[in-house]
């Protein structure tokens, strides 16, 4: 009783496929759907060292948190943008954009949480964190409501500089 060796080829002719010179695999950097989180990464990147560094120049001149954040936005999507172009020789399409800006944000909120986690744990004693969380319970929409709106502020400034960004660096796109 012999054994058969296992076909591993997907086609049931490969001869056929060598006979039509087919290529199955798309060679164009626009064809391959990229994968975003390597993208998202240098969103996170950009956005760490921006911020980092206007926290260096709040001990100089006084800036606005929100202004901050803001530019530290637009810093991390020039970053994330110009490497995607870069590296597929387009710009983003409209799902592209929608997962680097709901990514990005959510990246630079985790890191948000990590760092007032770091505070809390390491900067403030039992009594600060007793007053804050007393603050907090008794009255609670202030700080919800001003959570939603940096939330819906970073949102914004990463979806209008992210198309803006696109469309500048496009080098598709007829300027």
């Amino acid at each position: 009783m012999s054994r058969k060796p296992m076909q591993i080829s997907k086609s049931p002719h490969p001869s056929r496929e060598a006979q039509l010179g087919s290529n199955t695999l798309p060679t164009s950097p626009s064809l391959i759907k990229p994968k975003m989180g390597q993208y998202i990464g240098y969103f996170a990147i950009g956005y760490t060292l921006a911020s980092a560094i206007f926290m260096m120049v709040q001990t100089k001149i006084a800036l606005n948190s929100q202004l901050v954040t803001v530019l530290s936005i637009i810093v991390a999507t020039y970053i994330a943008v110009h490497k995607f172009i870069k590296h597929q020789q387009r710009g983003l399409d409209k799902r592209e954009i929608n997962r680097l800006m709901l990514g990005g944000v959510a990246v630079v909120w985790l890191l948000t949480m990590i760092y007032f986690l770091g505070i809390w744990l390491f900067l403030f004693d039992a009594v600060s964190r007793e007053v804050l969380t007393e603050m907090a319970i008794q009255q609670p929409l202030p700080l919800l409501s001003a959570l939603v709106m940096i939330l819906v502020l970073s949102l914004v400034s990463a979806r209008i500089s992210i198309l803006l960004i696109n469309r500048l660096l496009n080098p598709t796109h007829s300027h």
